[in-house]
């Protein structure tokens, strides 16, 4: 019988088994970061049966080069602290719309930050340890103290009495997440970012906000409506710069309406301390007085203490870990990195899908790439914005053949009652030639929960849900929300006219849009760039 000839994949795994067998390692992985992402890959690779340590630093809610906490910024000092302050502030408003509903409230109504502030460190704590509890159920080896890679299958933990411990591994992972930054301008150590701004100690009753993305808004959103006064300066014409324009506009105006202060156009120049607070110098040369200057003006890749030059490891401008395939391996070949430490798409989300691949191509016997298209996000402003595939301007940016456009204003069903003039906005983008829906975005109430939910049923997308694994139903023909699910299905339009919606909700905008609101032909320039 003649020799079976090895692929070049089976190859490359009797190499690895044969190496594996000549080379005694303390762990199959060795993580450093427990984030989202870090955690994930630690325990998935765990249960299947790799032996699997990670470090992380103490916790604190304000990070630091030597604080940080198991959770990561997601949970500690982003995403989850964020979101609670946001539902704190939604009840400012909630509290006005109320009296129309035959509320009768005491004008004094009083906000208490501090005790907000409290029930959110409470929950972060109680998160930390529900992520600690994970990583020991499924018997990974937690060290508290701050990681460095000092060979290919080396890491050294720097523990918090200052020893320092080496542990050789088979593979190493990075994903350390990223860093809040500060522009360099006279007086930014006056500035917090938002790490601070989760934490402070007294409500900021005058904010100014540096920046127009995710972050600028929602802290501007938190502190209005927490009834702080508010001035967002931003470079561009509207904020949120890479979303859909028509999206950003009606955030900028529901932002006003809200009394935020608008400062398009505009950037800041110094800060002075007073006896009054901060003086804020403009561009423009205004100045303003504020009690907090939250700078939210971006992140970097949190990788300059991790030793990676030394060790040859490969870094962009940015500081970000390159990854030169499309299952987060580096350039060295036992080395590989996730989530922000790479600046591809920096969501959790995008972390945890990153660390499920990760785990299943090293541990699982299952190579499996990250799949970056149609990813869903949301901007939780009040109220919020979500998206998921491409805006108008990419759509047409993209195009090969004509594109139709697909909108709905309305005065949602609530604020007719209430009085609120703030309007909703939902919108999809369509492929003429295929009928695809290429994109789908949404401002207004509940406008995440719609775009992720679970999925556009109807009799004709059963064979999509079937493919996607969701259900197994015989007979599906209500809920229109799930729009996420839908795009990567490859949902046509047709399919969403054919949805039976739920009566009255904002959801079943999406599915009664029937009128083309504009076709833009191809080769045609975006509408506007602002």
């Amino acid at each position: 019988m003649g020799r079976k000839m090895l692929t070049d994949g089976e190859l490359d795994k009797a190499v690895a088994a044969e190496e594996a067998t000549e080379t005694h390692y303390d762990f199959d992985l060795f993580v450093i970061g427990a984030g989202s992402g870090g955690v994930r890959a630690a325990r998935f690779s765990a249960n299947n049966g790799a032996k699997v340590g990670i470090c992380e630093l103490p916790f604190h809610p304000i990070s630091s080069e030597e604080i940080g906490g198991v959770g990561g910024t997601c949970v500690i000092r982003g995403c989850v602290p964020k979101k609670i302050l946001v539902y704190g502030a939604t009840y400012g408003g909630e509290l006005e719309d109320a009296r129309n509903y035959g509320w009768e409230i005491n004008e004094n109504v009083d906000f208490t930050w501090k005790k907000l502030l409290q029930k959110k460190t409470d929950e972060i704590l109680r998160l930390n340890n529900i992520y600690k509890r994970l990583l020991a159920n499924a018997a990974v080896k937690l060290y508290e103290g701050e990681g460095r890679i000092v060979g290919p299958n080396e890491v050294e933990v720097r523990q918090i009495d200052g020893t320092k411990i080496s542990y050789t591994a088979k593979h190493i992972l990075i994903a350390t997440g990223s860093r809040a930054q500060k522009p360099n301008i006279p007086g930014h150590e006056l500035a917090i970012t938002s790490d601070e701004a989760l934490s402070l100690e007294e409500f900021p009753k005058r904010a100014v906000v540096l920046g127009g993305g995710y972050i600028a808004v929602e802290f501007a959103s938190i502190w209005r409506g927490m009834g702080g006064t508010v001035d967002l300066f931003f470079r561009k014409e509207l904020p949120l710069r890479g979303f859909d324009d028509e999206m950003r506009a009606l955030v900028a105006r529901n932002l006003e309406g809200r009394g935020v202060n608008l400062h398009p156009q505009t950037s800041l120049t110094q800060l002075i301390k007073t006896d009054d607070g901060i003086k804020v110098i403009s561009s423009h040369g205004e100045e303003f007085m504020a009690d907090v200057v939250l700078f939210a003006t971006g992140r970097n890749p949190n990788t300059k203490r991790l030793n990676l030059e030394a060790v040859g490891v490969e870094l962009d401008q940015a500081g970000a870990v390159k990854v030169v395939d499309e299952y987060s391996r580096t350039n060295i070949p036992s080395i590989w990195a996730v989530g922000d430490a790479t600046n591809r798409i920096n969501l959790t989300p995008v972390a945890l899908m990153e660390a499920t691949c990760f785990a299943n191509t090293v541990f699982g016997g299952k190579p499996t790439k990250a799949d970056y298209s149609n990813v869903a996000c949301a901007v939780f402003c009040i109220p919020p914005l979500a998206v998921v595939g491409l805006s108008e301007e990419e759509a047409v940016e993209k195009a090969t053949g004509d594109i139709l456009v697909f909108t709905s204003g309305f005065n949602p069903m609530k604020n007719t009652i209430s009085g609120r003039q703030e309007k909703s906005l939902m919108k999809l983008i369509v492929d003429e030639q295929t009928d695809k829906v290429i994109g789908a975005s949404m401002c207004g109430p509940d406008a995440a929960e719609i775009m992720q939910a679970m999925c556009a049923f109807s009799p004709l997308s059963f064979e999509l849900l079937s493919r996607a694994r969701i259900l197994k139903l015989s007979r599906v023909d209500f809920d229109p929300a799930g729009i996420a699910i839908a795009l990567k299905c490859e949902a046509t339009k047709a399919q969403f006219d054919s949805t039976v919606g739920i009566h009255p909700s904002s959801a079943e905008e999406f599915v009664t849009m029937r009128t083309v609101t504009r076709r833009i032909a191809y080769k045609a320039k975006p509408k506007t760039s602002l």
